[in-house]
């Protein structure tokens, strides 16, 4: 899915996958902002991947935890998953609304399936009930309506779109921080892709050997593989990061 030599998607090498799997297989997709590189497929792109798909018979199944937090804009987050709704696909779509809800505590969160026709969607949700009913029966109920009641109101939902966008904005701004820190620190390399990626995370790029040498120098933790939380990224602290991003990679 991605190419490290670039720090971009590795398009052909997802569709070449998709191509040559097994008819009938089932692919999880990240609906927007991907985790962990923050490279998500164009508009163009995700038809692309929408036909091969459906020529396979392959089942989409959507992984959205990040919707308001990739573009600003929630239902322009969804444009992955209303094309395969429109393109005719049986899927299946997971959301959680830990993050763009503030409810990571509540764990709240919903899945869906497109079925064909009501037989099926019949059949659908009698599976679904044999597998929760084991497990939870009831899930709680206090983050799910608190969900619901912002969803089912109009002006509340315009609410919470406005201030998503608010976070995602916050969110690039610092991203474009990152990025000219870099470069007034004295890097010479290419960081663009820092504002290329979207959603909460950038994948930097460190090896782990950098990243390391940033825990113990710099006091400053992300994953071994160098994916950075770019929601703990602050005005007051994105120079220094920047500049400890440099000294670790000269």
């Amino acid at each position: 899915y991605y190419d490290v030599s670039s720090s971009g998607l590795n398009f052909s090498g997802l569709l070449a996958d998709m191509e040559s799997a097994p008819d009938g297989s089932c692919f999880l997709l990240h609906a927007c902002a991907h985790n962990p590189t923050g490279m998500d497929p164009t508009p163009s792109q995700w038809k692309e991947v929408s036909d091969v798909m459906k020529r396979k018979g392959h089942l989409p199944f959507f992984d959205c935890a990040y919707q308001g937090f990739a573009s600003g804009d929630a239902p322009t987050d969804a444009a992955a998953i209303r094309l395969f709704v429109e393109e005719g696909h049986e899927m299946a779509l997971v959301q959680s609304f830990s993050k763009n809800f503030g409810l990571y505590g509540q764990r709240v969160g919903a899945l869906s399936f497109v079925s064909r026709d009501k037989e099926e969607a019949d059949r659908v949700t009698s599976q679904l009930k044999i597998v929760a009913r084991p497990m939870y029966s009831n899930p709680p109920l206090h983050g799910a309506r608190i969900v619901s009641t912002v969803l089912d109101d109009e002006e509340l939902t315009a609410d919470f779109i406005t201030e998503c966008k608010g976070m995602a904005d916050r969110i690039n701004s610092m991203r474009v921080a990152l990025r000219d820190g870099l470069a007034a620190a004295g890097s010479t390399k290419d960081w663009s892709h820092i504002t290329t990626q979207i959603g909460m995370f950038a994948y930097s790029g460190l090896n782990k050997e950098q990243v390391d040498r940033m825990r113990e120098e710099y006091a400053i933790y992300c994953t071994g593989d160098g994916r950075i939380s770019m929601a703990g990224v602050t005005s007051k602290n994105v120079e220094y990061l920047a500049k400890a991003i440099h000294e670790v990679s000269k």
